[in-house]
C-alpha cells in the first residue's frame, strides 16, 4: 500500500476550541476493560504513553465512568472517582506528558446499557430516562427529578477531578446508545416533563450536564462533546434526517458550552445527508463554526463493526481520501481507533511514510495492552 498523497495535513498544528496540539491525529476512546476494580495500573500508563511517544497529537482515553453505581456495564472498565482510581489516572497524565503528548478523559454513564448478568452480586439495577432498554423494553424505573440532578453533578465533578489531576480537555460521552445518548432519542426517552419532549427538549439533559462541566472547569479549559446518529441496535437511526435537524439538535449544546465536537460515524468517508458530500463531521463544523472530530474506519479496510458482526480484523489501507477532506477542511482533527490499538507507532509510521510497516488489525489486540 502506498499513500496517494502527502499526510502532511495530518502533521500540521492545531489551534482551536481552547485546544492547543502538535498535529491533527486523535486516539480515538476505545474500552479496554484492563483496570481490576475500576483502577487504572502502571501497564494502563504504559500503553498510553507509547502512542503519546509516537506522535499522537491527543489521546482521548477509553470510557471511565462517572461516580455512580450502575454506572459501568462491564467488569475492569476504569472509574473516574475514588482514591485509588485517580491515582492511577495522575500516573497516566505524566506518563503522556513526559512522552510530549496530550490526554483528555472520556467521561461515561452507560444508562440501561448496563447487563445485570454482568454483575450477579451487585443488585444495583441500569438506569435511563424512561427505563427503557435501547430495544424499548423496560428494565428499571424512569430516572427521578432528583436523581437526574445527582448525575448532572458527577459528572461535574469527574471534569473538575481531570482538570485538577493535570489533563488537557474532557470528552463527554454522548453517543452510541449510552445514557446521555438514551435521553436524545425518541426510543428510549418517553419523559413527558423537561427532560422529554420534541428533539430539542431531548437535549435537556445533556444541555445541564455541559453547563455543570462548564461551570466546574472554568472558562478556558477544553470540552469536547462525542454524539453519533447510529445506535449498536439499529445502525441506520438518525436522531437528525436532515441539516436543518441536525441544526436544531447541536444548537443547545453548542451554547452550553461545547469547544470541540466529535462526531461519531462508523465509516469517515460516507455522506451524512443526500445531496452532499459532506460527512456528520463536516455538517457539524459547517453548523456551528466549531471544530470537528471525525471517525469511522480510519487506516483500515473495514468497518469495525465486523469485528462483532463478522469476527474480522483488517488490514492497513490508504488515507488520501482522508487528507483530502482534511485539506478542504471539512473537519479539523481525525481520531484513529482500530490502527492505533494494533499498532502504537502508526502516527509515526505514517508521517515517516514507513507503510510497509504498518500492522493490520487483528482480534488478538484486544486481548493485551500492547
Amino acid at each position: 500500500m502506498t499513500l496517494s498523497k502527502t499526510a502532511a495535513a495530518l502533521f500540521k498544528p492545531f489551534e482551536g476550541g481552547r485546544l492547543k496540539l502538535a498535529n491533527r491525529i486523535v486516539m480515538a476512546p476505545m474500552t479496554r476493560c484492563f483496570s481490576p476494580g475500576g483502577v487504572p495500573g502502571p501497564n494502563v500508563a504504559g500503553y498510553y504513553r507509547r502512542r503519546a511517544e509516537n506522535g499522537v497529537g491527543l489521546i482521548i482515553t477509553e470510557g471511565t465512568v462517572i461516580n455512580h453505581p450502575a454506572a459501568e456495564a462491564d467488569q475492569g472498565v476504569p472509574h473516574f472517582y475514588g482514591e485509588e482510581a485517580l491515582e492511577g489516572w495522575a500516573r497516566v497524565v505524566r506518563e503522556v506528558h513526559e512522552a510530549g503528548g496530550k490526554i483528555a478523559p472520556q467521561i461515561w454513564h452507560t444508562g440501561t446499557a448496563r447487563s445485570r448478568e454482568k454483575f450477579p452480586d451487585s443488585n444495583v439495577d441500569p438506569v435511563g430516562p424512561s427505563g427503557l432498554s435501547l430495544t424499548g423494553e423496560t428494565v428499571s424505573a424512569p430516572l427521578t427529578v432528583e436523581e437526574i440532578a445527582g448525575l448532572v453533578q458527577a459528572y461535574a465533578q469527574a471534569a473538575a477531578d481531570a482538570k485538577r489531576l493535570g489533563f488537557d480537555a474532557v470528552e463527554i460521552h454522548g453517543a452510541h446508545g449510552y445514557l446521555i445518548d438514551q435521553f436524545f432519542w425518541e426510543v428510549t426517552n418517553k419523559r413527558t416533563d423537561k427532560y422529554g419532549g420534541d428533539m430539542v427538549d431531548r437535549t435537556k439533559f445533556a444541555v445541564e450536564v455541559i453547563e455543570a462541566v462548564r461551570a466546574a472547569v472554568g472558562p478556558e479549559f477544553p470540552i469536547i462533546f462525542r454524539f453519533s446518529q447510529w445506535k449498536p441496535v439499529n445502525y441506520g437511526a438518525k436522531l437528525a434526517v436532515n441539516p436543518e435537524e441536525l441544526d436544531r439538535f447541536l444548537a443547545p449544546l453548542s451554547a452550553a458550552g461545547v469547544d470541540i465536537f466529535h462526531a461519531s460515524t462508523r465509516r469517515f468517508w460516507e455522506p451524512e445527508f443526500e445531496g452532499s458530500d459532506l460527512n456528520l463531521a463536516g455538517w457539524t463544523r459547517k453548523l456551528t463554526g466549531k471544530p470537528a472530530i471525525t471517525v469511522g474506519s480510519v487506516g483500515l479496510d473495514s468497518v469495525f463493526t465486523s469485528l462483532f458482526e463478522e469476527g474480522k480484523g483488517g488490514e492497513p489501507a490508504g488515507i488520501g481520501n482522508l487528507v483530502e477532506r482534511l485539506e478542504r477542511d471539512e473537519f479539523d482533527l481525525v481520531a484513529v481507533g482500530r490502527a492505533l490499538l494494533s499498532d502504537p507507532a502508526w502516527a509515526a509510521k505514517i508521517r515517516d511514510e514507513r507503510i510497509e510497516e504498518l500492522k493490520p488489525f487483528t482480534q488478538e489486540a484486544l486481548s493485551t495492552l500492547s
